[in-house]
């Protein structure tokens, strides 16, 4: 599943107003989500804006479970918001991870449920499209899940960004084990989103994957140069490493400039990269 962009989220929290909401919204901007998740629970009244920031501040934290109870909150005061239904589906996901096996079925139907109305209440909501994909994609078909409806979904999103469209189209062949035309989709969503850095990241954990160290290395160093000190190239190079076993006191050393980084919710959570840099460290 792919981050939702901090621009997409904060479109839905335009009507809240207020200094303490304010300040909430900063910090949480700034990665503090223990800060902004104090401000909020100090409010005695609380609108569908609060709710929203309090469910994703615990969302960001690892606590789906507190997240997905003040996300109904808020679908249930602004029902027809594609925004927080999406985060709902983000919400139960997440549980359907890592909570108890025996409701993670349940939990997985609700992230699809609420995935499908996200995007029947916005069809131009691309990052409920494109975790509606995943869902599809990745899910077994007793909870929703198909290669059939992946593709559709596919097909959806090519017509709306094209780079986006042969990135899902690679992970469909994929998932089919055809490489050479992973490779191809891959190339091709660089080549029409030249300056989009994540592009060029997706092409090089293919590479590494594929055994192909050398070119993936190659790839990393022109991400470098396309979005110089970009913390989300940092993570991915050192993720790769620790992957494929090898460079890891680079790893280290990438994991250790990213946790010094100033980040936003858009990159991978810092707990993400301790657990990545305890593994290596023996910690």
């Amino acid at each position: 599943m792919r981050f939702l962009s901090l621009a997409t989220f904060t479109c839905a929290l335009l009507f809240a107003a207020g200094p303490e909401y304010d300040r909430a919204l900063d910090l949480y901007k700034h990665t503090d989500y223990e800060g902004s998740l104090k401000l909020l629970l100090r409010l005695q009244e609380r609108s569908a804006a609060d709710l929203a920031l309090i469910g994703q501040n615990y969302f960001m934290l690892g606590n789906a479970k507190r997240a997905s109870y003040f996300i109904q909150q808020e679908v249930t005061v602004e029902p027809n918001n594609s925004v927080y239904h999406h985060w709902l589906g983000r919400a139960y996901g997440r549980s359907a991870e890592t909570g108890n096996p025996f409701t993670a079925l349940g939990q997985a139907s609700k992230a699809r449920q609420s995935f499908e109305k996200a995007v029947e209440l916005d069809p131009k909501n691309s990052d409920a499209v494109n975790d509606l994909f995943e869902f599809y994609l990745e899910a077994p078909g007793f909870v929703g899940g198909g290669m059939d409806k992946a593709t559709q979904v596919a097909e959806r999103i090519a017509e709306h960004d094209a780079a986006e469209g042969n990135y899902a189209h690679a992970r469909i062949a994929e998932k089919h084990k055809q490489f050479p035309d992973v490779e191809k989709y891959l190339r091709r969503a660089m080549q029409l989103a030249p300056h989009q850095v994540g592009r060029v990241i997706d092409l090089a954990k293919f590479l590494a994957k594929q055994g192909r160290f050398e070119e993936s290395d190659k790839t990393f160093v022109a991400a470098q140069k396309l979005a110089p000190d970009a913390p989300k190239v940092m993570y991915a190079r050192a993720a790769t490493y620790i992957e494929t076993k090898r460079n890891i006191e680079t790893a280290k050393a990438l994991l250790e400039k990213y946790l010094a980084s100033s980040l936003t919710p858009d990159d991978p959570p810092r707990a993400d990269a301790q657990k990545l840099l305890r593994q290596v460290s023996g910690g």
